[in-house]
């Protein structure tokens, strides 16, 4: 398997980038936003999933590790290939994508084009587990942490029903101290909510 690819920017596509090695060029498929930091004559490191089939061999490319974990997650979900991976880390972070899937929030991901209703609950069904118990910074920005655990995710889903954003109610919980009851922790994001 190839795990990553490093050379210069020779052409960039629609959806890859095409990347010369020095012996030859090697074309990754690459999510939008990837491809937008990227510029001809850079040099760059892509960390890479290659795909063979019958007739075919793709390769996938990531700017970081964790977003190539989140891919091979997604295009472990029983009907997610490839396509539906990078389009749906096309449509969400590796961050939004995962506080999507603790909190059951499937209609994000519906976002991602070719991704329907069964796929994208699909995805959160059996991912969930996956992402239980694991850090979610919230935005590159405020350095916010989130850690998924069930009174947190009830409380978060409590205040959604009240009429919060989802985000502004992930960093209302996120900051509540840990260990308090679904209601006490639920009390205490509403006091922050109203700061």
């Amino acid at each position: 398997m190839i795990a990553f690819v490093k050379g210069t920017v020779e052409h960039i596509e629609e959806n890859a980038v095409i990347i010369d090695t020095g012996a030859f060029g090697t074309k990754v498929f690459m999510t939008p936003a990837s491809l937008s930091s990227m510029k001809t004559g850079e040099e760059v490191k892509v960390y890479t999933y290659l795909r063979v089939a019958e007739d075919i061999f793709d390769l996938y490319g990531f700017l970081t590790r964790e977003e190539l974990d989140v891919f091979k997650m997604i295009i472990s979900v029983n009907g997610a290939g490839p396509k539906a991976g990078l389009a749906v880390l096309s449509a969400l972070s590796p961050a939004a994508l995962s506080v999507a899937i603790v909190t059951d929030d499937y209609k994000s991901i519906t976002r991602a084009q070719g991704v329907g209703p069964k796929l994208a609950q699909k995805i959160v069904l059996e991912l969930k587990d996956k992402f239980k118990g694991r850090e979610i910074k919230l935005d590159d920005t405020s350095g916010e942490i989130f850690s998924p655990v069930d009174t947190g995710n009830d409380a978060v889903e409590a205040l959604v029903v009240l009429g919060y954003p989802r985000a502004d109610a992930l960093r209302a919980v996120s900051g509540v101290e840990k260990g308090l009851s679904t209601e006490d922790t639920i009390k205490a994001a509403l006091i922050r909510l109203m700061r």
